[in-house]
C-alpha cells in the first residue's frame, strides 16, 4: 500500500491540509463487501516516475448485481456546464448563471473532473448502454509561470466519505506540478471552510507559507544574492534562513517554519506585513543588516514569537501597539535603529518578556511605569535615547531585575531606593540629570557595577558604598560631591589574582579623606579634579590625582602564538592553521581549532578576568567538551558596554586527524546559532557574529541541521564532485602542458580564452565587500589614516577584533584581474618581521582592496617631520635603519623570486607598536609578457614592479 505522505498547502484566507494517507483509508472504506479494484496515488508528490495520464480510472468496483462502476479522473477540462450546474445543485454551492460558468470554465488553467461510468453486464464493447455522470470538479487558474489557485473543489455528497475529494485535489496538484507550477493556493471563503471539513480537509492557518515568504523576499534588496528562495518548497529545499520543523504543540505531523534566521546577510529593504501569517515561527532574526522603514503592525500577529531581534539596522518609524500582543515573546531586542516615538503602554502585556533592549535609538517620552512591574524582566537596556521626565520611583519594584541602564536619556530627578532589588548587578544612570543626594539605602551584594557620573549629583558619598564584595567599578565623576572620602570602599573584598576594582571620583569637589588612603594594588582610585589634589600636605594623595589612562582591561594574548616547552614550532602546520592546544592532557598535540566570534549584549561585570572560567565552562559543559577544548583567544570592550569575543574550539586529543568531523562541526556550529546554551544572569543574551572555517574547514558550508540527506546537501555533494573532476582535468593538462610540447600550444590557448579568473592563494583570507565595509565603518573618513597614488588607506577592526589597514584602489588605480590576483600571489610568499604582512584582498563589488597588518606608528616620514611631538633618539634611528636593511635585503636576495622595490622612501618604512620598522609598498606589480624559445607570448609571465621614478635603487640595472 501507499507509504503516508503529507503536505500543507497555503490558501487565501485560510490553508487546507492535505494527507494522502487519508486517501488511502477512503479506498479500503470503499472496498468493504464489494470486488474493487484500486488504483492507488504515488506515496509523496515529487517522486513520481511516470507522468500523470490526462485520464485514468481512479476506482473500479463490481456489485453485486454485476455491474461494474468506475470511477475516472481526468484533466483534459471537458465539462458541460449543465452537468456542472447539477453537480453544484446537489452539493448546495450558490447558483450562479450558466454563463458565468461558462466563463469560469474557459479561464480556467486546468479543470479536473471526476466522472461515474457504469457498466451494465451484457454491454462489453459498447459505450450507448453506459451511465456517465459527473460527481466531482476542480478547477485551477494559474499565471502559467510559477503560482497556481485551486478553486470550486465540488464532490457529489453520495460519494463522499470515500476520499475522493481528497484523491481529486491531489491529482490535480500532481497535474499542476508537473508543468512546473510550485506555488499552490487552495482557495477557501469563509462561507465554505465548512463544506472543505465536511470533504476531509482541515483548515491550517500556517502549513508551508511560500506566498507569505515570497511577500517578505520581494520586500528585502539582496544585493549579494545570498536568498536561495526560489525552489517549491521552503521546508525540504533548504532555503537559506529558512528552519523548519514539527510543532509539538500541533501535534499534526506537517513541517512548519519556526525561524527566519537572516542576520548579518546585508540585506536591505523592508520588512513586509505578510510576516504576520507566520503564526508558528518562534523566532524572528534579522540583526545587522540594513532594513528600513517601519516595523509592520502584523508582526503583532506572530503569536508564537519568542525572539524578536532586529538590532544593528535603520528601523524608522514608531512602535506599533500591536506588538503589545506577542505575550510569548522573551527578547525583545531593538537595539541600534532610529525608532522614535513614545513606548506603547500595550508593553505591559509583554509578561513573559526577560530581556528588553532597546538601547541607541530616539525613543520619546516617559516610560510607561507598568513596563517597571515586568515579573520576568532581567535585562532593562534603554540608554541612548530621547527620554524626558522624572526618573520613575517605580523601579524598585522590578523584582528579578539584574541589569538596569539608562544611560543618556534625558532623565531628571533623585535617585530612587534600589535596597529591595536583590539580584542587581550592573547599574548604569550616568550621563543624565540627575540631582540631589546618594541614596543611602544599602546596595545588593551582587553589585559588580556602580556608574552614577556625569550629572548633578551633591552631598557626601554614603558608607554604604562601601563593602559591597564583588563590585569591581564605582563611576561617580563629573558631578558635585563633596566632603570626604570613604577609605573603606575595598573592605570585605577579597582580592584574588584577576580581582580588580577601579574607582573613580574625578572632577568632584572632594576635599578630604577619612584615615589613609592606602588600598590593595588591585584596586584603581583616579582623583584627579578635585581639591584634594590640590593640598600639598597631603603627598600620599598624589599618586591618585594623574591623568586617568581608561578603564578597559586588556585582552588576553593570541593562543596562535602559543608553543609548549619542549615543542617545536615547525611541527605544528601553522600555514594549515593548525595550533598547538594550550592545556592538552598531552603534550605537544596539535589541532585545526573553529573560530567562533560571539558577543555578550549586556554582561553584568565590568572586568571580565575573573569570569573567564565560568564562561568556558558554560559553554564546554553546553557542548560537551572537555575544558581544555575551548580558548578564549580574545576579547575586546565595545559601546554598551559589549563584550566582543573570539573563541577556538579544539578537537579532543585522541582524536588522530586534529580535526572535527563533519557531524561534530555542524552540531557544534547549530548549537551557537539556535542560541541553546542555558541563560545566565552573569552573562546574560549573545549575538553570534561568525564562524571562522580555515584549513580543513575552509570549504564547509554551515546549514542548519534536519532530518536525512536535503535535496540541497546532494546537489552540493554533485557539485562538489564535478568541480573536484574539472580540478584534476585542469592539473592533468597543466602538468601535460610542461612536458609534451604538443599540448603546450593547446594549453596556452587555453589560458588565452579564459574567462573569470579565481583566486585561492593559500595564507591570506579573500573578504567580501560588506566584511570590510563594516570594519572600515563604511569607509568612514575617521577611519581613514593614509592616501597614495594607489588610493586611501583606512583603519578597519574585523569581527575577531582584529585591526588591520585596508587599502582601497581609487577608480583610476584598478588593475585587471590578472594582474591583481598575481599581486596577491606575490605578497603572500613574502614573510619577513620587517616586511608589512598581507592579511587578505577583496575583489567584489568592482573593487580592489588589499589588508594587510596595522602598522600603529605610521610611517618613518612622519615620525621624522617637525609635527612629530619628540625627535627620534640615535639609537632609535639605527634600529630602523637596520630593520629596513633586512627587509630589503630579503627582497633582494632571498624573496622568490627576488623583487627590486624601486621605491625605498620614508613613506614606505612603517613602525608597528614596538617601533619595529617594516617595509611597504613593495609589491605593486603587473605581468609583462616573455617570449620563449617558439615565439609565443603567453608561456611564461614574469614580475614588473613599478615605483616612484626618482627613487629607483640602481640595482634594477644590473
Amino acid at each position: 500500500m501507499a507509504t503516508e505522505s503529507r503536505y500543507a498547502w497555503h490558501i487565501g484566507p485560510e490553508c487546507i491540509k492535505i494527507n494522502i494517507a487519508g486517501l488511502e483509508n477512503g479506498t479500503k472504506w470503499f472496498m468493504k463487501n464489494s470486488t474493487t479494484q484500486v488504483i492507488e496515488p504515488p506515496s509523496t508528490l515529487e517522486e513520481e516516475e511516470e507522468p500523470l495520464p490526462e485520464e485514468f480510472v481512479l476506482v473500479e468496483k463490481t456489485e453485486p448485481d454485476g455491474v461494474i462502476e468506475q470511477i475516472i479522473f481526468s484533466s483534459g477540462g471537458e465539462v458541460d456546464v449543465y452537468d456542472l450546474q447539477s453537480l453544484c445543485d446537489k452539493v448546495g454551492w450558490p447558483r450562479r448563471p450558466l454563463s458565468k460558468l461558462a466563463a469560469a470554465l474557459k479561464n480556467s488553467y486546468m479543470v479536473a473532473t471526476l466522472h461515474s461510468v457504469r457498466k451494465f453486464p451484457g454491454s462489453a464493447g459498447s459505450e450507448q448502454n453506459d451511465q456517465k455522470k459527473l460527481i466531482g470538479m476542480a478547477r485551477a487558474t494559474s499565471d502559467h509561470a510559477f503560482n497556481a489557485t485551486i478553486w470550486d473543489v465540488l464532490v457529489d455528497p453520495s460519494y463522499q466519505g470515500q476520499g475522493l475529494g481528497k484523491a481529486l485535489v491531489e491529482k490535480l496538484i500532481r497535474a499542476l506540478l508537473q508543468r512546473d507550477i510550485g506555488n499552490i493556493t487552495l482557495f477557501a471563503d469563509s462561507q465554505v471552510v465548512e463544506f472543505y471539513r465536511n470533504l476531509g480537509f482541515e483548515p491550517d492557518p500556517e502549513g508551508i507559507k511560500v506566498k507569505a515568504l515570497k511577500s517578505v523576499w520581494r520586500e528585502l534588496e539582496d544585493p549579494f544574492k545570498r536568498l536561495n528562495w526560489k525552489k517549491k518548497d521552503p521546508c525540504n529545499s533548504s532555503w537559506t534562513g529558512v528552519i523548519c520543523s514539527l510543532n509539538p504543540d500541533l501535534e499534526d505531523g506537517y513541517l512548519h517554519i519556526q525561524e527566519l534566521r537572516l542576520l548579518n546577510m546585508n540585506l536591505s529593504g523592508k520588512l513586509a506585513p505578510e510576516l504576520g501569517q507566520f503564526s508558528h515561527i518562534t523566532i524572528l532574526n534579522f540583526m545587522w543588516n540594513n532594513i528600513s522603514g517601519s516595523i509592520p503592525k502584523e508582526i503583532g500577529n506572530m503569536t508564537s514569537l519568542r525572539l524578536l531581534l532586529l538590532s544593528g539596522n535603520q528601523i524608522s518609524g514608531s512602535l506599533p501597539d500591536e506588538l503589545g500582543n506577542l505575550q510569548n515573546i522573551t527578547k525583545f531586542q531593538l537595539d541600534i535603529n532610529c525608532i522614535s516615538g513614545p513606548i506603547p503602554k500595550s508593553f505591559a502585556n509583554l509578561r513573559n518578556v526577560k530581556h528588553f533592549h532597546m538601547n541607541n535609538n530616539s525613543i520619546s517620552g516617559q516610560i510607561p511605569p507598568e513596563l517597571y512591574k515586568l515579573p520576568e524582566l532581567v535585562h532593562f537596556l534603554f540608554d541612548n535615547n530621547n527620554l524626558s521626565g522624572y526618573l520613575p520611583t517605580e523601579l524598585f519594584q522590578m523584582p528579578n531585575i539584574r541589569i538596569l541602564a539608562l544611560r543618556n536619556c534625558n532623565l531628571q530627578g533623585s535617585i530612587p531606593d534600589f535596597s529591595r532589588i536583590p539580584g542587581l548587578r550592573y547599574l548604569d544612570l550616568s550621563s543624565n540629570h540627575l540631582s540631589g543626594s546618594l541614596p543611602t539605602n544599602r546596595f545588593s551584594e551582587n553589585m559588580t557595577t556602580i556608574d552614577l557620573s556625569k550629572n548633578a549629583l551633591n552631598g557626601s558619598i554614603p558608607l554604604n558604598f562601601s563593602g559591597l564584595p564583588r563590585l569591581q567599578r564605582l563611576s561617580l565623576e563629573n558631578n558635585s560631591l563633596s566632603g570626604t572620602i570613604p577609605s573603606t570602599f575595598w573592605q570585605n573584598i577579597i582580592f584574588g589574582p584577576d580581582t580588580k576594582l577601579t574607582l573613580n571620583l574625578q572632577n568632584n569637589l572632594l576635599s578630604n579623606i577619612s584615615g589613609s588612603l592606602y588600598p590593595p594594588p588591585n584596586v584603581t582610585i583616579k582623583l584627579q579634579g578635585n581639591p584634594i589634589c590640590t593640598r600639598e600636605t597631603e603627598l600620599d594623595i598624589v599618586r591618585f590625582c594623574g591623568p586617568s589612562d581608561g578603564d578597559l582591561e586588556e585582552s588576553p594574548g593570541n593562543s596562535s602564538s602559543y608553543s609548549p616547552n619542549g615543542c617545536k614550532p615547525q611541527s605544528c602546520p601553522s600555514s594549515e592553521s593548525f595550533e598547538y592546544v594550550p592545556e592538552s592532557p598531552i603534550p605537544c598535540y596539535c589541532a585545526a581549532p573553529l573560530g567562533v566570534g560571539m558577543r555578550l549584549r549586556s554582561p553584568s561585570f565590568s572586568d571580565f578576568r575573573p569570569f573567564i572560567g565560568e564562561l568556558r565552562s558554560l559553554l564546554t559543559t553546553s557542548l560537551a567538551l572537555d575544558l581544555y577544548q575551548l580558548v578564549i583567544d580574545s576579547f575586546i570592550w565595545q559601546e554598551g558596554p559589549r563584550l566582543q569575543l573570539y573563541i577556538k574550539l579544539f578537537p579532543q586529543y585522541s582524536n588522530d586527524s586534529g580535526t572535527f568531523n563533519g557531524t561534530e562541526l555542524e552540531r557544534i556550529m547549530n548549537r551557537f546559532a539556535t542560541f541553546l546554551f542555558p541563560p545566565t544572569d552573569t552573562f546574560g543574551p549573545y549575538d553570534l557574529l561568525n564562524f571562522t572555517l580555515r584549513g580543513p574547514y575552509e570549504n564547509v558550508v554551515f546549514v542548519h541541521s534536519g532530518s536525512g540527506m536535503s535535496k540541497g546537501l546532494l546537489i552540493g555533494i554533485v557539485l562538489g564532485a564535478i568541480f573536484c573532476g574539472i580540478t584534476i582535468f585542469l592539473a592533468v593538462a597543466f602538468v601535460l602542458s610542461k612536458t609534451y610540447p604538443k599540448f603546450q600550444e593547446i594549453f596556452v590557448k587555453k589560458k588565452q580564452t579564459g574567462g573569470k579568473i579565481s583566486c585561492k592563494v593559500e595564507g591570506v583570507k579573500g573578504f567580501s565587500f560588506g566584511e570590510l565595509e563594516r570594519a572600515t565603518s563604511s569607509f568612514n573618513i575617521t577611519c581613514e589614516v593614509g592616501k597614495g597614488g594607489y588610493g586611501k588607506v583606512y583603519k578597519g577592526i574585523l569581527t575577531d577584533g582584529t585591526v588591520v589597514a585596508v587599502k582601497r584602489a581609487q577608480q583610476g588605480s584598478l588593475q585587471g584581474e590578472r594582474e591583481f590576483f598575481t599581486e596577491i600571489e606575490l605578497l603572500s610568499r613574502v614573510h619577513h618581521r620587517n616586511l608589512v604582512s598581507l592579511v587578505g584582498y577583496c575583489d567584489k563589488e568592482r573593487e580592489q582592496m588589499l589588508v594587510y597588518e596595522f602598522m600603529a606608528n605610521g610611517s618613518l616620514h612622519n615620525l621624522l617631520s617637525a609635527r612629530f611631538r619628540s625627535s627620534l633618539s640615535f639609537e632609535m634611528r639605527m634600529r630602523i635603519a637596520l630593520d629596513s636593511a633586512k627587509g630589503i635585503l630579503y627582497l633582494h636576495t632571498e624573496a622568490d623570486p627576488p623583487i627590486i622595490h624601486r621605491d625605498i622612501k620614508a613613506n614606505n618604512i612603517l613602525l608597528d607598536s614596538k617601533f619595529t620598522a617594516k617595509v611597504s609598498d613593495f609589491g605593486i606589480s603587473r605581468l609583462a609578457p616573455v617570449s620563449d624559445t617558439k615565439g609565443s607570448e603567453t608561456a611564461h609571465v614574469s614580475t614588473v614592479v613599478k615605483g616612484t621614478p626618482v627613487s629607483n635603487a640602481a640595482t634594477i640595472l644590473q
